[in-house]
């Protein structure tokens, strides 16, 4: 085993240089890696921390989406194989909760279906196993300064009384703090950003649960309904999630 992961690490570290760290023009980031093989958890912690980033490492699908929505967090390096519920899943429920975090999925060779799949629900780039140092250093800071340079949507919005922070997947009403799940923040967040729009029911379910539209949108009105009881002052005169008949729904006027 040991001489195992020296093998690995001889393949994968290498020790960083200012000149690399030049040519590259990473800043120094907290990065999470999802990453269920032990090998390859120290290998990719190991090559990270001596590259000047922060590193934390968990193994469970259900720890790395919770540990995602950790506002300090600059990127995450996902394995598609995980326990519990897989990396595409993860992706899918930190894009809704946080849509500017930078994601780099990590795809075994041949796996065309894992990266059309992990680019459809929001991965920012994906590198293939095996792979080199440079080639995995090269792409985090690529995936981290195309993520510095789009615009960012806001994490904090106000409406009749209730303030949504986004990043923290909580709203506050009347001093109560209120915790919201990562697809209920997905709700918020769409409509505020189509709010000049009505959004159909079959588009929050393709844009949400990441189902096809003409599927089952029950569940929508369910969700929504549980949602404004949460955070409307009066969840059956609804002022911040409007319906409209036989469409769907639109963010409340200011």
């Amino acid at each position: 085993m040991i001489r195992g992961r020296s093998i690995f690490l001889h393949r994968f570290y290498f020790p960083p240089s200012p000149r690399q760290t030049t040519l590259w023009g990473w800043d120094t980031m907290k990065i999470l890696v999802v990453e269920d093989d032990p090998l390859l958890q120290d290998g990719l912690a190991d090559l990270l921390k001596g590259a000047g980033h922060t590193v934390q490492v968990v193994a469970d699908g259900i720890v790395a989406a919770r540990s995602g929505l950790d506002p300090e967090l600059d990127l995450v390096l996902l394995d598609v194989m995980l326990p519990r519920i897989d990396g595409i899943e993860v992706c899918h429920r930190l894009r809704l909760a946080r849509p500017n975090l930078p994601i780099l999925m990590l795809t075994a060779k041949g796996s065309e279906d894992d990266k059309v799949r992990g680019l459809k629900v929001g991965a920012d780039d994906y590198i293939t196993k095996p792979f080199g140092a440079r080639e995995l250093l090269a792409r985090v800071a690529a995936v981290a300064r195309r993520a510095g340079s789009a615009p960012a949507e806001p994490e904090i919005i106000e409406i009749d009384g209730c303030r949504f922070d986004l990043g923290h997947c909580e709203a506050r009403r009347d001093e109560k703090v209120i915790r919201l799940t990562p697809r209920e923040v997905g709700i918020v967040r769409w409509l505020h950003r189509q709010k000049a729009r009505v959004v159909t029911r079959d588009e929050l379910l393709e844009r949400i649960w990441g189902a096809n539209a003409g599927m089952e949108t029950r569940t929508v009105d369910v969700t929504i309904y549980h949602l404004r009881r949460k955070v409307e002052r009066d969840h059956l005169h609804p002022a911040i999630i409007v319906s409209v008949k036989q469409v769907g729904y639109e963010w409340g006027k200011p």
